[in-house]
């Protein structure tokens, strides 16, 4: 006789699963129920509907029998009453605030949760008051001594700048003004303000700093700072050159008022010669 393999689709024998895992749209079934020995395949499949419609639903018997096919009111009622008795099922009524009673139903997807539930309330409800009546005995804590921290050290306040570099902070601070993203902060501000005070020793005027900083900015602007350092390094202008060595203007012509000879002297008079002769 040949020989099987357990797993070979052809020799297959029984029940064979060809599932996918599902997502959305399913509903989880325990095989306490699916294979419950009491429950007839109706009341079970009523049990599986039941589980898969949103809480709020409409499960009347006349609701119930337009979403089955094939059972009818009585065997609906039959189905509902075999759940209620294998405890998958509880039926009741609510009152509400006006006084009017409605229907409540309860699927249970495991009989007996509610039990379960109030075992656990109850047990956990001891514990607490047992856990009270201990702290009674034993008396209050003792009051916890809070740990004393040390404050932390405040922040050294900054050396003042000198004197020659307040217009370079002005400057500098002023930036936003004119382009919003060259927006500083105060330490970027000290730190700059020695290269703008370089520039405008070398006779650079404040609006034209102003303006070489702001020009021509990079669209994907990140570090404002960084950019203004090194524009400040890198487009410094050079010294202005020394000027030429100022003359005194000479006197102006005047005419001699003895031989009307021009000379140049401060004031009108007489020429050299004429003073001399006048003199002799």
């Amino acid at each position: 006789m040949a020989s099987t393999h357990p797993n070979a689709r052809s020799h297959a024998r029984g029940l064979v699963h060809r599932n996918v895992r599902l997502t959305t749209r399913y509903v989880v079934v325990s095989n306490e129920l699916a294979r419950h020995p009491d429950l007839t395949v109706a009341a079970i499949g009523l049990a599986v509907i039941l589980q898969s419609l949103p809480a709020g639903a409409s499960v009347g018997i006349k609701a119930l029998a337009e979403r089955t096919k094939g059972l009818s009111e009585m065997k609906i009622a039959a189905a509902l009453r075999e759940l209620e008795a294998a405890g998958f099922l509880a039926r009741t009524r609510e009152r509400l605030p006006d006084g009017r009673f409605v229907p409540r139903t309860i699927s249970y997807n495991r009989p007996g949760a509610d039990r379960e539930a109030v075992r656990e309330t109850k047990a956990a409800q001891e514990a607490r008051e047992g856990q009270g009546a201990r702290e009674a005995q034993e008396g209050p804590p003792a009051p916890k001594v809070p740990e004393r921290r040390a404050a932390p050290p405040k922040p050294s306040s900054p050396p003042p700048l000198p004197v020659r570099h307040h217009a370079s902070v002005t400057l500098l601070a002023g930036l936003r003004g004119r382009e919003p993203r060259l927006l500083l902060s105060e330490r970027d501000v000290r730190r700059l303000a020695p290269g703008v005070t370089e520039w405008l020793e070398r006779g650079a005027h404040p609006e034209a700093v102003s303006r070489t900083l702001c020009a021509d900015l990079p669209p994907d602007l990140a570090h404002p700072a960084g950019i203004v350092a090194y524009r400040l390094a890198t487009l410094i202008p050079p010294p202005l050159p020394a000027g030429p060595v100022a003359r005194p203007a000479p006197d102006p012509f005047q005419s001699c008022d003895d031989c009307d000879l021009a000379f140049r002297a401060p004031e009108p008079g007489l020429c050299v010669a004429c003073q001399a002769s006048a003199a002799a």
